[in-house]
């Protein structure tokens, strides 16, 4: 993307509480499609909302010089709105309509562009996202959420714009759609932005910008070499922080091995001038040069202890920002021999295998996955695994206790903070134990109570994740629906970790088979048009 233009010009943006998300910017789009990464909060959606016009910076500018199209991450239609209005077309479908009343007015043209064809392209691309061809006329409050995203993206590819700019555009779309569409964004062939956490997608990329408090990091390449490239600088800010806390120790050792030794100076000259039997004002005289001596020497040693600190908090603060979030993996008391779960001729009462049976057999340590299409009866699954759904037929027999994760984490109370939720879950854990369980799981110290209805998505999923894997009694069986949902890319990397070194049975449905294929699954329950599969991972 060569022409129009797309830049940042020294733009920071300061939000209401007077926080500065990223000191000022300056920054070029081109040719490359561009992924945002980042933690949760840093500032992603900032940016892109700064790219598109949505939101003026603080300080500096931004050049817009073409036409832009924005896709946020969450889509929720106006009352009133039509498909037209949610797909962004309204523009062009009113134009459209007073061409075909008989306006000749130059505005409308310019509007419809090369669209003239646009009833029958909207059809089109509704039909490769596996929607339904909805009229643009219809109501958008009769479409469901799935369809409503879907329909959003189906917009955004026939806006006719100079630069996309999307906000985790699969956020919503099960395995086949998100291939769909990853298909599509591979043959956009102008100026492409896109905030995102699926490392697919991010794959697909030729440019990087990883925002972070420190600014914005350019990297040029796909997700896997700005990997790479942070893994290296990982290692190497672990290093340095490795060498300050060497060279802290070591210069405290210094330090008071230089004040013993003036201890026995002090000590020894004092002995020495009583035995000379000098006069009491040489000994006066003599005491204040020692006591200046001393004070200068602590002056000069806080002086050191300060900067040795300051080298030390500087480093950490290098690895802090590039470390993955660590989280402690309790053990599952399940011996690996039990068997955990049996399954025997179960038929769902919902989605794809109403009428074909289910037979499995889980044991102690066994790992399943579970694939498919939204709606086919995943999250069914795990309602009959966990005891809260029976199945219309056959037998579904729990062994040991179960603990489920669901995708609206119902097992959160809106007015109970993160600490006192897993407080709750262990009350034999203290407060400062809690607090730090829970800065590991990446939730920042001023979320820690606050009522977790006013977390965001990826801090209510971690305080979920919490009540389950540091409760009291680890469960058995875990259960656990879209995890990685809200969770941002280190928080993620994070729970792969933990999960990795699950000892108790794990069933997990996701859409993010890159997730799938690093958490050590040895079997996938495969929801299919036709009824389900069991097979080996």
């Amino acid at each position: 993307m060569t022409s129009p233009s797309f830049a940042l010009h020294g733009a920071s943006f300061t939000l209401p509480d007077g926080r500065c998300l990223f000191p000022p910017i300056d920054l070029r789009l081109d040719a490359r499609p561009t992924g945002i990464v980042g933690r949760n909060g840093v500032g992603k959606s900032v940016l892109a909302r700064l790219l598109t016009g949505e939101i003026a910076p603080t300080l500096g500018h931004v050049e817009r010089g073409g036409r832009v199209h924005y896709v946020p991450q969450h889509v929720a239609p106006a009352p009133g709105a039509t498909v037209a209005d949610l797909a962004g077309l309204r523009g062009v479908v009113d134009a459209l309509a007073r061409i075909a009343a008989g306006s000749v007015d130059p505005a409308d043209f310019d509007i419809v562009g090369e669209r003239w064809d646009l009833h029958e392209r909207f059809g089109e691309v509704l039909d490769v996202f596996d929607v339904p061809a909805f009229t643009l006329e219809r109501p958008a409050a009769t479409l469901s959420g799935g369809a409503c995203v879907r329909v959003v993206l189906a917009g955004a590819w026939l806006a006719d714009a100079d630069l996309l700019v999307l906000d985790e555009p699969t956020h919503h779309l099960d395995r086949v759609q998100r291939a769909r569409w990853l298909e599509r964004l591979q043959a956009w062939t102008r100026g492409l932005v896109v905030v995102s956490h699926d490392r697919e997608l991010l794959g697909s990329m030729r440019r990087i910008l990883a925002v972070s408090p420190a600014g914005v990091h350019d990297h040029d390449g796909d997700y896997a070499a700005y990997a790479a490239w942070q893994a290296t600088r990982r290692e190497q800010a672990v290093a340095g922080l490795d060498q300050a806390k060497l060279e802290r120790r070591r210069g405290v050792a210094a330090m008071h091995e230089q004040r013993e030794r003036a201890a026995r100076r002090s000590t020894r000259g004092a002995r020495e001038a009583r035995d000379a039997n000098q006069a009491p004002i040489l000994l006066g005289g003599q005491r204040q040069r020692s006591e200046a001596n001393a004070g200068r020497r602590e002056r000069e040693h806080a002086q050191r202890y300060v900067a040795l600190e300051a080298a030390v908090a500087e480093a950490a603060v290098r690895v802090d920002d590039d470390v993955p979030v660590a989280l402690f993996a309790p053990l599952a008391e399940a011996a690996a021999r039990r068997v955990v779960a049996r399954l025997e001729g179960v038929v769902l009462p919902h989605g794809v295998a109403t009428h074909r049976t289910i037979d499995l057999v889980i044991g102690g340590t066994g790992r399943v996955g579970v694939t498919g299409p939204n709606g086919s009866g995943k999250s069914t699954l795990l309602g009959v695994l966990a005891g809260v759904l029976e199945p219309v037929d056959g037998v579904c027999a729990v062994n040991v206790p179960v603990a489920r994760l669901d995708q609206r984490l119902d097992v959160l109370d809106p007015q109970t903070s993160p600490l006192d939720h897993l407080l709750a879950a262990n009350p034999a854990t203290t407060q400062a134990e809690a607090r730090t369980k829970l800065a590991l799981l990446g939730l920042p110290r001023g979320a820690v109570d606050i009522p977790a209805g006013r977390l965001s998505g990826g801090e209510r999923l971690k305080t979920a994740l919490a009540g389950l894997l540091y409760a009291a009694s680890a469960p058995g069986l875990l259960l656990l629906d879209e995890p990685t949902h809200h969770l941002d890319l280190p928080s993620a990397l994070a729970l792969e970790h933990v999960l990795r070194a699950w000892r108790g049975a794990l069933v997990v449905v996701s859409h993010d088979e890159a997730f799938l294929d690093v958490i050590g699954l040895d079997t996938r329950i495969a929801f299919e048009t036709d009824g389900v599969r069991v097979a080996p991972w």
